[in-house]
């Protein structure tokens, strides 16, 4: 039985080689490697401590990580990354570690991390330029040929992490400046090494698959471990050295990264843990929070449940039938939320505002200003009369006030013949949710500018979306995709045009991801045949 093993997930990596010939030289505990080569082939030489596994087909970097676990059967084990080196005797002094600690089973544990300087690329005249793109010398405009130099810098060095209010991964120094010794607790960590008993390692299913193939791999493994009881130590007496990955193609990321995929994995995490949905949790989300607050970005959003509410607008110039199934569905998904509708006649839905106005931009964001004014929630989801909202779609909750947020998975459904179309990045109006009062300062500009100054297309109707010159303000927006759709009907009387091909779009970086489907295939969806009848 090995004291431990070495997990390396690696698909299309220049350096794998290297990586583990480093290691062979530097352990000095009875320490082994399992390398899955994920859908592509490299020759790696035999070694009574080096394991192969050839996938024919990639499954995934987590799947991949998985795969090389199945065969340990060491006490510990250790993922890193394919490109990577490490400190004399670093395996024997981390199990030092453990031994030293009274909870050493529950802890994952990570050396310093330093940033590896791996290659130059070098002239014929001898200049050297550090790792990067490839490409001619930039003094004499000459060839370059990759120099591999391997060395791990001093500085460089990091030791504590944390994620933001948008689970993003930070560096986060002044928290090791609150400890003292040599084993410090970590917030988070960097997802290129971490190290666990292998039976903490099933038991928490760390690399769940669900999350996708890549992303996330640090707000996981953390919050799996604290949440659960554990702690997340950095052991200063060692060290390791990271790659990170240049610009330029010569050396990205294996994986191909789509922003579906990588959106998927963070609303896969905010789901599972701010959401306290992990059920092996020992502790809410808001512990981790209070263990190491005051936490950067997090200290303005208070750990309290959040009120919600649906804006709901209308011109009333639309087949009822639409209508009110849209409205009953809202009622149905958001039943426990307040509801607002603005209107231009009245209306029977909600706390109902009328406002005698002409149809029209202006009025729209006049309508969009009074409903906010006249709500109390915390929270407000946008909703549009033509829009049929899943009950998924009130789930979210946003985690920064001076954000936007879409949801983006929505199909565009044709009222006529129930055709369809999605496409990756679909930011519309009617499925924004925000801070009420970010929306109320940016509504409030909006309506002062038009009036004064009159609409322009290059304003844009979604807020943080560009950043073009007339943009109402500098803040910005991410996405997120509800578990189920939205259905988006479009009809002869929608304020804004219709585009069913893909050659309509002037600009082709809005047809990523082009889908087309009827409406009766789309999933989550039981009344769709019903729905294109009403309609």
């Amino acid at each position: 039985m090995r004291d431990i093993s070495i997990l390396i997930p690696a698909r299309n990596e220049q350096f794998l080689n290297k990586t583990i010939q480093d290691i062979l030289s530097n352990i000095e505990a009875n320490t082994e490697i399992i390398v899955v080569l994920d859908g592509y082939f490299v020759e790696i030489p035999m070694h009574e401590r080096v394991q192969v596994i050839y996938n024919v087909v990639a499954k995934g970097q987590r799947a991949a990580t998985n795969q090389a676990a199945k065969l340990s059967d060491a006490k510990y084990v250790i993922k890193t990354d394919a490109h990577c080196s490490f400190d004399k005797g670093f395996d024997r002094k981390m199990i030092e570690a453990y031994n030293e600690l009274p909870d050493g089973d529950s802890v994952t544990m990570v050396p310093i991390m330093r940033n590896l300087h791996a290659f130059d690329w070098v002239c014929p005249d001898g200049h050297r330029r550090y790792q990067g793109p490839s490409g001619v010398c930039a003094e004499c405009g000459k060839e370059t040929i990759q120099d591999v130099v391997w060395i791990a810098k001093n500085s460089p060095q990091s030791l504590t992490y944390m994620f933001d209010n948008t689970l993003h991964f930070k560096y986060w120094g002044e928290l090791a400046k609150r400890q003292t010794g040599d084993l410090i607790e970590s917030m988070s960590l960097q997802g290129s090494f971490f190290m666990m008993t292998r039976e903490k390692y099933w038991s928490l299913d760390i690399c769940d698959e669900e999350f996708g193939s890549w992303g996330q791999q640090g707000v996981e493994v953390a919050c799996k471990t604290w949440l659960s009881g554990g702690r997340v130590i950095v052991n200063k007496r060692t060290f390791y050295a990271h790659m990170f990955r240049t610009q330029g193609g010569d050396f990205g990321f294996p994986y191909e990264q789509s922003n579906t995929q990588v959106n998927h994995a963070r609303e896969y995490s905010r789901d599972l843990f701010q959401r306290n949905k992990w059920d092996k949790a020992i502790y809410p989300f808001s512990w981790l929070l209070k263990k190491f607050g005051p936490v950067p970005t997090w200290e303005e959003i208070e750990t309290k449940d959040l009120t919600k509410g649906v804006l709901y607008y209308t011109d009333n110039k639309l087949d009822e039938r639409i209508m009110n199934t849209a409205q009953n569905l809202i009622n149905e998904g958001a039943k426990d939320l307040e509801i607002v509708s603005v209107s231009l006649k009245p209306i029977n839905f909600g706390k109902n505002i009328h406002l005698p106005l002409e149809r029209g931009y202006l009025t729209m964001f006049k309508q969009i200003l009074t409903g906010l004014k006249a709500m109390t929630s915390d929270v407000v989801f946008f909703c549009e009369h033509d829009v049929m909202y899943h009950p998924s779609h009130f789930e979210f909750t946003p985690v920064e006030k001076n954000k936007y947020y879409y949801n983006t998975n929505v199909w565009k459904i044709r009222a006529s013949d129930g055709f369809a179309v999605k496409v990756d990045d679909m930011r519309q109006l009617s499925g924004l949710c925000a801070f009420r009062e970010t929306l109320i300062n940016h509504y409030e500009e909006r309506v002062r500018r038009v009036e004064a100054e009159g609409f322009t297309r290059n304003m844009g109707f979604e807020p943080g979306t560009h950043n073009r010159k007339e943009r109402v303000d500098d803040l910005k927006s991410e996405r997120w995709d509800s578990e189920s759709p939205n259905l988006d009907i479009r009809h002869d009387t929608n304020l804004t045009s219709n585009r069913w091909k893909k050659e309509d779009f002037r600009n082709q970086k809005y047809t990523q991801g082009w889908t087309e489907k009827n409406i009766k295939d789309i999933i989550g969806w039981n009344e769709a045949d019903d729905l294109i009848h009403h309609t």
